[in-house]
């Protein structure tokens, strides 16, 4: 067996909304995103630190390439709630729970793990399941 080339990091996550036009005011407005790519009943990206969110219509991006299309991505598209978890510093969580709670987003979850790290977990308005953790999670 082969050894993989070494990656470095990951550079895009994908989520699944029906209504993209709800995702991008969420992603926007709630939590600050900046949009950057946007194809109408298709998809819509947002920059998320160095990594970009995409946000797709599933039974868009279901459908194959043309054989002629100039960027011939394979179909893709999952059902039901997906998760998606952002980094944030530990002395922000107060004022992000605050934030949420104020936009009218109920927080679900909101705990210190074991070995240290504070994480958030809410809804996007497509069911995605949404965490907002501390790095120290992970170290």
């Amino acid at each position: 067996m082969s050894t993989p080339p070494k990656l470095i990091g990951t550079l895009e996550s994908a989520l699944y909304a029906q209504d993209l036009d709800q995702a991008a005011r969420f992603w926007t407005n709630v939590i600050g995103l900046a949009e950057i790519a946007r194809a109408p009943g298709r998809h819509v990206f947002f920059r998320c630190g160095a990594q970009v969110l995409l946000v797709f219509r599933a039974s868009a991006t279901r459908e194959p390439p043309r054989p002629d299309a100039r960027l011939p991505v394979p179909p893709h598209g999952c059902d039901g709630p997906g998760h998606f978890c952002m980094a944030a510093g530990p002395g922000t969580f107060d004022a992000w729970r605050a934030h949420l709670e104020a936009s009218g987003i109920e927080v679900e979850a909101d705990f210190i793990w074991p070995q240290g790290g504070r994480s958030l977990y809410f809804r996007d308005p497509a069911g995605n399941s949404i965490e907002i953790a501390d790095p120290a999670i992970w170290a």
